[in-house]
This record gives C-alpha cells, structure tokens and sequence, in this order.
C-alpha cells in the first residue's frame, strides 16, 4: 500500500490539473505549478527541496527542450515565408496526382510534422489542402485526415519536436535509434489513421467545405524560392546529422575522431542549430530577403510559441516535483508484479496525462519522469519505452486540447463531428504505434 500512496497523489494531481483547465479556464501554465506544489506538499516534500525542484525542472528543461522548440519554430517560420514550404508541397502534390494525393499528403504531414511545431505545420497545411480538394473536386475531410495524421504523428515520435526529444534525453534513448525505429512506427500508424480509416467513416462527404482558399501566391513574386531539393533538405538536416552519428557509431570504433565530431554535431541542439544557420541563408539572404526580414521570421516565430515554451517549463517542474519526491521509484516497485507488459503501462501513463494537461509534449515529458525508474525494473530498450510514451502522447484528446479546438473552429465542426475526425485519427494513430513497437521488440 505505501508504493500505492505517492501514485494517489500523482493521480489526484491530474484530476485537479483536469478541473483547474477545464471547468475553472485557469492557464495550463498556472494549473501545472499548481499541481506540482500540491505533490510536494502530500508527499511531505522539504521546502527547500521543492524549491530546489521547481528551480531544476524549469530550467533544464527550458535550457534543453525549449530551446529546441525555438531553434525548431524559427526554421519553420523562415521555410515558411521564402515560400520553401508551399514548394515542396505543390511538388509533391503534382508529382502524385488526384490518384494518389493522400499518399502525397502523408508524406507533406511526415515533413512538416519533422521540421515545425504542430500549429505552424495546422496553418500552413491547412490552406493547401482545401485548395487542392476545391481544385480535384474531392470532399476535403478525406485529404484533411491524412494531412493531420501524419503532422500530429511526425511530430509526437520525430525529434527535433520537444516531446520526442524530452523522453529521448530523459531516457537515454540513442538518438539515431529514434529516427530509424520511428520511421518504422510512423508509417503503418499514418497508413492506419489516414488512409484506412477514413473508408470507414460514413458523411465525410456531407461536411461543408471551409472558406479557405490556396496559399497566396503573391507573397512570394519577389523572391527567389529555393528548388524542391533544397528547401526538403535543410529541414531534414537534423535528422540526417543524428543518423549519420548512429551509423558512424555502430561500424567506427567509440575513439575515432568520425564518431567524436557527429556525436557533436548529431546532437539535437546543434543540429537543429546548425539547419537554422544554413535557413538563415538559403531561405533568407540567397531567397532575396535582408536579414532584418530574416530576423522578423525569427522574432515572430519566438512570439508564437513563447506561451508554449513558458508551458512546457511548468510541465518541466512538475516532472521534476515527481521525481524529487521520489514517485517515479514508488510506481516502478508498485507495478513491479503487476501483470501488464512495461510498453502498455508506459503508454497509458502518457496517455493519461495527456487527457489530463491536453499538451502532448507536457505529457511526455511528465511521463518521463513517471516511467525511467522502469528502465531498472525490466529489461526494455530505451528507444522503445520513448516510442511506446510518444505514442501515448498522441493519443484522443479532449476539449482541453488547444489542437482539438484548432480542427473543430478551422472547419467548423460540431463537437460529434470533431470527436469522429480528429479524436479517432488520433486514437487510431496512437493504438497502431503502440502496436508498432510492441511488434518490433519481439524482433530486436
């Protein structure tokens, strides 16, 4: 029973972070603190050491995964506004044709969910994806969900998106491992939840067609877009960097001066970095804009996301209250005879959280303060455990999800209507990838 206490009072926490953002509209980022305060205190937590806690979990975590959120925003924005985005996106797209335009979108999905945050990725797509049903004559919900299924997905597995990149650093996971094994869990889970799953949802047809129109052309007139090669690249910059160091690592000897320099640069942070330096010109200076204009993308990329990251902090203490307190030990010794396979436990904690916060990359990262004790209790590969919590991550969301409101107000959903889309390609997306992995460790 003493195990069963501390994850009690985790499992209150949730319930009264569910009321605070639901029903008393209070800000994420108070209700978080809140929360996390309230662990401390049942759980008899030393006021200096919560001090000590809140001023640890904040800062890692905005030092780590906040800046990687920024660095991320920023080349969205700056691939965005040199018109690189809506390049790749008409290339694809006309490479594909009305036969196989979802296939087309999952891939634009895949990319964008990579290389943005998700509601950068929301508005940029969106706009294009109504334009092309409008022009092939198709009924928009049957592009729109695999366009969203594959963003949402990319961006929950896909480092560098800050829920990825919390549980890989919080759970040791190989970051090269990241990328190959979820790329494996990626495809059959967009396949499932945008391309399988809308056959079987009856009135798609019957949805009205949004007021929205094709992105505008105009804006771009006076630059010089980068090719579809170039403006694909550079967001896959990063991920290039990071598996190239996996392989290195796996043929090179540990000492080799190869392994040294891409364990370096394959790193999140200066990968990212690195793209964005690259951004900065090729989709800035060399597209024909100055680098104060380059700048404002930076600026206004900041400004978009600087509650998220503020959010994203306050989740950051709350993992570090759980941790401190020592709650993470508490639920590994408590389902340690538990019958229910470690990936499944993991998952369902994040997706809990998730129902809990309506914040993917908060839930992440809580819950991977909650399931690393995990790592010493069973014998389970790191990358899995991370993938197995990121699908978990993505899993239905509620009307506490700023996401959920994005799709129902966008395109004018009733409540059902929004549940039946959105809600179930989410699900769909989050129970595939699950039993993605599960799949996979019975092969490695």
């Amino acid at each position: 029973m003493e195990h069963w206490l501390p994850v009690l009072w985790v499992a209150l926490a949730i319930v009264v972070l569910l009321f605070l953002t639901i029903y008393v509209k209070l800000h994420s980022f108070v209700a978080l603190l809140i929360v996390a305060v309230m662990v401390a205190f049942l759980e008899s937590m030393p006021l200096d050491q919560l001090v000590a806690a809140i001023t640890k979990g904040a800062g890692n975590t905005l030092a780590g995964v906040g800046l990687i959120v920024i660095l991320g925003a920023a080349l969205g924005q700056l691939m965005t506004d040199c018109g690189a985005s809506k390049r790749v996106a008409d290339v694809i797209l006309k490479t594909c044709g009305v036969k196989y335009l979802k296939w087309g979108l999952l891939v634009i999905g895949s990319i964008f969910g990579t290389a943005m945050f998700f509601e950068v990725g929301f508005i940029i797509m969106m706009p294009l994806v109504i334009g092309i049903a409008r022009e092939a004559k198709i009924p928009y919900m049957y592009l729109v969900i695999p366009s969203l299924a594959a963003l949402a997905q990319a961006h929950s597995l896909l480092p560098p998106q800050p829920g990825p990149v919390a549980l890989m650093t919080s759970l040791n996971a190989d970051s090269g491992l990241v990328y190959i094994f979820g790329l494996i869990t990626l495809i059959p889970s967009i396949i499932a939840a945008g391309i399988i799953l809308p056959r079987f949802l009856k009135g798609l047809d019957t949805y009205k067609m949004p007021l929205m129109g094709n992105m505008d052309e105009s804006n771009y007139d006076k630059l010089r877009v980068p090719n579809f090669g170039i403006s694909l690249l550079i967001p896959l910059l990063p991920a290039i960097l990071m598996v190239s160091h996996t392989v290195a690592a796996a043929f090179l000897p540990k000492e080799s001066t190869v392994v040294y320099v891409l364990n370096f640069l394959g790193s999140p942070i200066i990968s990212l970095f690195l793209a964005l330096l690259v951004a900065l010109y090729v989709f800035g200076i060399r597209a024909g804009r100055t680098f104060a204009e380059a700048s404002n993308s930076i600026s206004s990329a900041i400004k978009g996301i600087s509650v998220v990251v503020m959010i994203i902090g306050a989740g950051g203490v709350f993992k570090e209250v759980i941790i401190s307190a020592g709650v993470g030990e508490h639920i590994a010794a408590a389902v340690k005879d538990v019958n229910l396979n470690p990936l499944i436990l993991a998952w369902l904690i994040t997706a809990i959280i998730r129902w809990a916060t309506g914040q993917g990359a908060v839930s992440a990262i809580t819950a991977a303060g909650l399931v690393s004790p995990l790592l010493g209790v069973y014998d389970i590969e790191p990358v899995f455990l991370m993938l197995a919590c990121a699908a978990g991550s993505n899993t239905i969301t509620m009307p506490n999800d700023a996401a959920f409101w994005m799709m129902k107000e966008t395109f004018n959903l009733s409540m059902a209507q929004t549940f039946k889309t959105w809600g179930l390609l989410e699900l769909v997306n989050s129970v595939v990838g699950l039993g993605v992995v599960l799949l996979l460790t019975l092969f490695v």
